[in-house]
């Protein structure tokens, strides 16, 4: 069990706003572990208790796509670039 602790007004707010605060809250965490690489997608599945096409349902609606490079590949990307080509000026 995980405890987040919130002002009351704050907490009163996004259970209004976000209606289930305890599953968006983590939802929240579980895809960041899956963004992180930390979980597979199975893993995620599970973890939120979804099917295979709901999983997918979840990731394509937080915009999250498998196999999409994060910000370190990108900047690794870029070294190699550099290290080849020479910085862009």
């Amino acid at each position: 069990m995980i405890r987040i602790l919130l002002p009351s007004d704050l907490e009163e707010r996004l259970r209004r706003d976000l209606g289930d605060l305890d599953r968006a809250a983590k939802e929240a965490l579980l895809l960041q572990a899956f963004r992180d690489g930390k979980l597979t997608h199975y893993e995620l599945g599970r973890a939120l208790d979804l099917d295979r096409f709901d999983t997918d349902a979840v990731l394509k609606r937080h915009n999250i796509f498998e196999g999409s490079p994060t910000l370190e590949d990108l900047e690794a990307d870029q070294r190699t670039v550099d290290g080849v080509l020479g910085p862009i000026r």
